[in-house]
């Protein structure tokens, strides 16, 4: 039973049997392109509905739009969708596209697609279209012109005969990655198909910079699962000029044209989705799919393999994955990298299975009392993880509040050096042993000025884990987290200095960096921080949530807790922490 709502209107039909909806399970996907005037009251507006109806999954606001993937009982998915429409008009002529589904089964599955919590973040884009900031970013109004599924299926009809003029002016365009395209996609003899074979949606306009010449002077078909993918690069196409005028795209995407056709038409294998279903089949669907190991014809991506090196999902039958080995996928093949004989020694230490952790302290601490603060996390990592801890290189003077101010006077015993990774170039010169009283009351806005001394962390970084290395990780905490961030964002150039797999940033903000601003951070990441309601009184919860949205979508989990400046270690938080860590091992 599939469900349709468009346009905010209801068939009739949807009002019969509630008491069966009410039981029945779905999944609803939606986006539109349109200036929202106020994202923060929209963001309001997304927390009080989904979370007043029980709805998970992943809501994602921009100044051009939102971008929408939510689960829950299609009674609340029905009654989010009257909400949307009634609190603006901006919405008119949205594609709801609502489908029924079981319940997640797989707790794996489902906390990697976003289904176990609702994560609602503010981002600069919908779907991060390129890596690097482009000379002309194109403009979502000159998108290709939409075709129905019943439009878009005619044209391929015509196409797939030889002796037809469309078939010569005719190209198909997938926009997807790699490991979409190996369980599923359109096929029309005689017409020629362009699969760019891409590891994220980021690195397609590189694919179509180099590929330009396949496109020029033709009819140029794309496709992607629900149409988004296909707005921002159709009209980057278009962009080019004469030549790149005629670009059409099959509105709401792979998805709405199987619903118009059942047995898949041109449409052959499954069709790949974010969500905990991870994969939809037609009514005729074959194994288009093949184990990376064995080549036996597979298709499901339940078992969530990666790649080792670039933790792209892999294709792995049941039987491979029983033999405890080490996947690369395609791209690293085709590129060079090989399987290691004895890969984990790259990566876990020596004779042993747990993960090594690089830990970095907040600013005005010290690796002592981080790790003094983080022994119950330690405690309940123990079987997976080792923390080894460090200090910052930036010495810090001792200061402290005068009595006038209602504060302590300097102690009398001595106390351990402080350090941090970065520091304000006004303020943080003195580096004496002696103590001194504060010029000014503390200010909780004080990491903001912080904005000096990278270079030198980042040396002394290298040095630090060329002596102590390897690690799995890095986990940072607050200004830890802002250095473990800027560590990510130049992960390729850093590349055999400092190696890492993951971050893990705890209540973090982000420091200018001119050179990465602009740029997504292509790393796995867990961001830890307390919600807008929560009690960190010393970073923001918008600098946070800023500091996630720099790095892409598809790689990064959030959790939101609502205890203060700390790293959470009740449950379900040190659940969530554990979860992510498992896939590294």
């Amino acid at each position: 039973m599939l469900i349709l709502v468009a346009e905010g209107l209801f068939n009739s039909s949807m009002t019969d049997n509630n008491s069966t909806k009410d039981e029945e399970y779905g999944v609803l996907l939606y986006y539109k392109y349109t200036n929202l005037p106020n994202l923060d009251k929209l963001f309001t507006f997304y927390n009080s509905n989904c979370n007043s109806l029980s709805l998970l999954g992943r809501v994602r606001l921009a100044p051009h739009g939102v971008n929408v993937t939510v689960g829950g009982k299609l009674s609340a998915l029905e009654q989010h969708i009257a909400a949307v429409m009634s609190f603006s008009n901006l919405f008119e002529g949205t594609d709801f596209k609502l489908a029924t589904c079981n319940e997640p089964i797989n707790d794996k599955v489902a906390e990697e697609c976003g289904f176990t919590n609702l994560s609602i973040r503010i981002v600069k884009e919908l779907v991060t279209f390129s890596s690097h900031p482009l000379l002309k970013p194109p403009e979502i109004s000159n998108a290709g012109k939409h075709l129905s599924a019943a439009e878009f299926h005619s044209v391929l009809q015509s196409a797939r005969n030889p002796e037809s003029d469309d078939s010569k002016k005719l190209v198909i365009l997938d926009a997807r990655n790699l490991y979409e395209t190996r369980i599923g996609k359109f096929h029309v003899p005689n017409v020629v198909t362009l699969d760019p074979e891409i590891r994220q949606y980021s690195d397609l306009p590189s694919w179509l910079d180099n590929h330009a010449e396949q496109l020029r002077g033709n009819n140029i078909l794309m496709y992607c699962t629900g149409g988004i993918r296909c707005e921002m690069a159709s009209a980057y196409i278009k962009s080019k000029g004469p030549g790149f005028e005629n670009v059409f795209q099959l509105y709401g995407g792979i998805q709405r044209y199987m619903e118009q056709f059942p047995d898949g038409g041109f449409f052959k294998g499954k069709n790949f989705v974010f969500d905990h279903r991870v994969s939809v089949g037609s009514s005729n669907a074959n194994v288009l799919g093949n184990c990376l190991v064995c080549t036996f014809p597979f298709d499901d991506y339940s078992s969530r393999s990666r790649c080792a090196y670039c933790r792209m999902l892999v294709l792995v039958c049941n039987t491979c994955q029983g033999k405890k080995m080490v996947f690369v996928c395609e791209l690293c093949q085709k590129y060079g990298k090989l399987i290691e004989p004895e890969p984990e020694s790259n990566t876990l230490s020596k004779g042993s299975n747990k993960l090594r952790i690089l830990c970095l302290h907040g600013f005005r601490q010290n690796a002592s009392s981080f790790k003094g603060r983080t022994a119950s996390l330690a405690k309940k990592l123990k079987s997976v993880a080792e923390l080894v801890y460090v200090d910052a290189p930036h010495q810090l003077q001792f200061i402290y509040q005068n009595k006038e101010s209602g504060d302590k006077s300097p102690p009398n015993k001595g106390c351990n050096r402080k350090f941090a990774w970065f520091v304000d170039p006004d303020t943080d010169k003195n580096t004496s042993s002696d103590w001194e009283v504060a010029q000014t009351p503390f200010d909780s806005l004080q990491y903001q000025k912080q904005t000096a001394g990278l270079n030198e962390s980042l040396a002394y970084l290298k040095d630090f884990v060329s002596q102590n290395g390897p690690f799995d990780g890095i986990l940072g905490f607050s200004q830890g987290a802002a250095m473990a961030a800027s560590v990510a964002a130049q992960q390729t150039s850093l590349k055999g200095m400092i190696d890492f797999r993951f971050v893990i940033l705890c209540s973090g903000f982000s420091v200018s960096l001119v050179e990465n601003e602009q740029n997504s951070i292509n790393c796995p990441s867990l961001h830890v921080y307390g919600s807008d309601h929560g009690k960190d009184t010393q970073i923001a919860f918008n600098a946070s949530r800023s500091l996630a949205s720099k790095f892409e979508e598809g790689c990064s989990v959030i959790v939101e807790h609502d205890n203060g400046h700390i790293i959470p270690t009740r449950s379900p938080y040190i659940d969530m922490i554990k979860d992510f860590l498992q896939r590294f091992l």
